[in-house]
């Protein structure tokens, strides 16, 4: 499948673009970006008047999961996240329970691969229960975090 973006405002900061292109895409990987793209793809769209630059990334948001999914889950969330242009989302250790562990971060991670909507880089509690009392166990948590999927 390929898809062409024709006329688009590119703005990339790490090249430092900002100017009217084309881009290329087959099979969801960039393969060129042009002054002017002539190919014939199974997708055009005239991206005149908008701008087309890379995904953003969150922060601070809060996916309310695990413990108060009435509010949110990790997939509203992430749903939410795609359509309003964002690729990675970091969200806050105020759940319940609290990410203060290796098993709940890993759930948290897993669940997020499941969804596999964005990259979803999740906080861990710096004290447990957020009670700032005791610290968490950091290399544990690092070693949990290792299992974040980038896209």
């Amino acid at each position: 499948m390929t898809i062409l973006l024709k006329n688009g405002n590119v703005i990339d900061y790490a090249s430092r673009c900002n100017q009217k292109m084309d881009i290329l895409i087959k099979d969801t990987k960039i393969v060129k970006v042009a002054n002017q793209i002539n190919e014939v793809a199974d997708n055009t769209i005239d991206c005149t008047g908008l701008m087309v630059i890379p995904g953003m990334i969150d922060m601070h948001c809060h996916l309310r999961q695990p413990g108060f999914e009435y509010k949110e889950t990790i997939e509203t969330g992430s749903k939410s996240a795609v359509k309003g242009g964002f690729t990675t989302i970091c969200p806050m250790p105020n759940t319940k329970p609290t990410p203060d562990s290796a098993i709940i971060l890993k759930q948290i991670i897993e669940e997020a691969s499941r969804v596999n909507l964005c990259n979803v880089l999740p906080y861990s509690s710096v004290s447990k229960g957020e009670k700032g009392e005791e610290l968490v166990d950091f290399k544990e948590m690092k070693k949990a975090r290792s299992n974040c999927i980038f896209r």
